[in-house]
């Protein structure tokens, strides 16, 4: 083990912004790692000021983004403190699944101080550097379970990553190009808030337009060549949510995997279609994103119905 990993083992190691990959530490959701075993962590996580995150609106719909974000976090963080991977390398996300318990997270809000458990397996290394991670995750706050999840990541050296993007790995290019061309009109209903809002309406109940929106304080903290995992995730979500169903509500489960990138330069299409039943009889749909008639991602989600007062 490195000096960092042996430290980690010994002690708790406090999270930087520059450890997520984050310019706004206001948007650091991570605030320790301990290393557990060779492959298995304790990350601490604060969830008590989470305004710039997230809406007031249903706990269970917007405990599927910070969970997301927090657990996308983990990336960089348990690549550069746990696996000693060098500052400037990509993280290239290729798969992720979650499932919520919306009673506990519904009962007690979204707020406090979290643990995420993290077991990481199948570790591809090549000249003794990491490639790729797989993380199983379960997530405790004050000994209750509100969620699980698993993802898998691949790591590739800024050279690589420089050969295989091209032109499009120039990311103040690829933003300027978005941001000289109109932001389409958010669809109804998508977002809490307008600026959340990642879906533009067509002429089909079941197909919108992605909305990329270069200057949301979240998805773009960074310039980044290409629409980020974390948004096409949310525009699955808000694309199930605005389906004209009477069953719609929170997508309380989802897996998702990511096939290539969204580009800036070009219209991605989001497409919804309804699925039979899942085993637990929620309602089922699968959201697929095309861009240039070539797939993106995929995702399906299972959903709980919606909360009802009164």
């Amino acid at each position: 083990m490195n000096e960092m990993m042996t430290a980690a083992v010994s002690r708790p190691l406090r999270v930087t912004k520059d450890l997520v990959h984050k310019h706004d530490a206001g948007q650091v959701l991570l605030v320790g790692l301990k290393r557990l075993a060779e492959d298995e962590f304790l990350v601490a996580a604060d969830w008590t000021d989470t305004s710039g995150l997230v809406g007031a609106g249903d706990q269970g719909q917007d405990s599927a983004v910070l969970l997301t974000e927090t657990i996308r976090q983990t990336f960089p963080l348990l690549s550069h403190a746990g696996y000693d991977v060098p500052f400037g390398h990509r993280l290239l996300w290729s798969e992720y699944r979650y499932a919520l318990n919306l009673d506990t997270l519904r009962e007690g809000g979204i707020g406090g101080r979290p643990d995420l458990h993290i077991r990481c397996y199948d570790v591809v290394r090549r000249r003794d550097r990491v490639t790729a991670l797989s993380l199983d995750i379960t997530v405790l706050r004050d000994g209750e379970q509100l969620a699980t999840a698993h993802t898998r990541f691949t790591i590739q050296q800024p050279a690589i990553y420089e050969r295989l993007r091209g032109s499009y790995g120039d990311a103040h290019r690829m933003l300027e190009l978005a941001r000289s061309r109109p932001l389409p009109p958010p669809a109804s209903g998508a977002g809490e808030e307008f600026r959340d809002a990642v879906l533009s309406p067509t002429d089909a109940t079941d197909r919108w337009q992605l909305r990329i929106d270069t200057h949301h304080p979240m998805y773009f903290d960074h310039p980044s060549d290409h629409a980020p995992g974390i948004l096409l995730l949310e525009a699955a979500k808000q694309a199930v949510r605005t389906m004209r169903h009477p069953r719609v509500g929170v997508a309380e489960a989802m897996e998702t995997v990511f096939h290539r990138y969204v580009e800036l330069d070009s219209p991605c299409w989001v497409d919804v279609q309804q699925l039979p039943d899942d085993q637990l009889g929620r309602a089922r749909f699968l959201v697929t994103m095309h861009q240039e008639g070539k797939l993106c991602f995929t995702a399906l989600a299972s959903v709980a119905k919606e909360r009802t007062t009164g």
